[in-house]
């Protein structure tokens, strides 16, 4: 099981000081996200200052973007970073995309599809000198003069992933994508009964193998060096999971264990704007569900029951203030990789 960690730190020497960290430890990719700053920005800094570990947006919004312009951020990456790169998608929803990026919004699912198919178009065109002829329902692409066309690279395959919650877009990445970012808001049980078989789907219809897939494991974890500190952090994952069991995008996960009306409820409260009430609604059993909890001397082992059949990988990463800690954290991770 590869392990992966996430970026820390916004300046330049926190970035490339982490990304160290990260490949002294053991981990196999280190991810940035969309959420206060572009995910692209410190991942040149990171293939600077590593030799080995993969790089991963996790995730990039694509419907803020044009397909040619992710293109040219992805391409870009994949050279800088000797073919270490992975672009990590999500689809967001329409709040977000039309309100807060002032874009245009449609049926994601089938968006997404095209708009990975238009990225791997654009890519083999510059790698085959070919010309860029891409038409479909929502992206058209037929200009590429020489000037623009950055051309072959040496390590051309750069790997797609999406980010995927709902049955549609499992199909859309069972069937163009290398890997599915499963969403911290799954469960063991969601993986099983909605997850794979629909990433089965969408493979069956590209005649692929689901084996041809990675899939990073969903879910939170919630860990500490001791029972005290694990208890602690229970109330803010608890205001995580309030925040998105709200979500109507996310009642599928919800229902799947019956708990509509806890879903029902929560989306009231957001719309009444009574955030600070919402983690209330999350009992210890849902906690238990969507988490998996223990202490740093237990997590290992839970998490690997909880993942181990079905996932190629999964986020673990805690804070290695000394030397002692540090040793830990590879140790850990070294019984991930076995």
């Amino acid at each position: 099981m590869k392990v992966g960690a996430r970026l820390t730190g916004s300046t330049p020497k926190e970035i490339a000081e982490s990304a160290r960290r990260a490949e002294r430890l053991g981990f196999d990719t280190y991810s940035s996200s969309e959420t206060s700053h572009n995910p692209f920005l410190a991942l040149p800094i990171a293939a600077e200052h590593t030799e080995r570990i993969g790089l991963r947006t996790s995730i990039a919004l694509a419907f803020a973007r044009s397909p040619m312009d992710m293109a040219y951020i992805g391409w870009d990456l994949q050279s800088m970073s000797s073919g270490r790169f992975t672009l990590g998608l999500g689809s967001q929803v329409r709040g977000h995309i039309v309100r807060r990026f002032g874009m245009s919004w449609s049926a994601p699912a089938p968006r997404m599809r095209e708009y990975i198919q238009a990225l791997r178009h654009i890519w083999n065109a510059w790698q085959t000198r070919e010309p860029v002829e891409f038409h479909g329902d929502h992206y058209d692409f037929n200009l590429m003069p020489p000037f623009f066309d950055p051309g072959p690279i040496e390590n051309p395959e750069v790997k797609v992933f999406v980010s995927a919650v709902n049955p549609y877009m499992l199909r859309v990445a069972g069937e163009v994508c290398d890997g599915v970012l499963l969403h911290g808001f799954c469960t063991p049980k969601y993986t099983r009964d909605v997850i794979i078989p629909n990433l089965k789907i969408g493979a069956d219809r590209a005649g692929r193998s689901l084996d041809e897939i990675e899939i990073s494991a969903g879910g939170f974890i919630i860990t500490g060096a001791t029972e005290e500190e694990v208890e602690s952090k229970k109330a803010g994952v608890k205001g995580q999971i309030s925040f998105y069991a709200s979500t109507r995008s996310y009642e599928s996960v919800m229902s799947a264990h019956g708990w509509d009306d806890t879903a029902a409820r929560l989306y009231r409260m957001s719309v009444d704007n009574r955030w600070r009430e919402m983690p209330g609604q999350i009992t210890d059993d849902m906690l238990e569900t969507f988490a998996v909890v223990g202490t740093h001397d237990e997590i290992v082992a839970k998490l690997r029951q909880a993942h181990g059949d079905y996932a190629t990988s999964v986020s673990l990463d805690i804070p290695t203030p000394t030397p002692q800690d540090e040793e830990r954290l590879a140790a850990m991770i070294a019984e991930l990789h076995a």
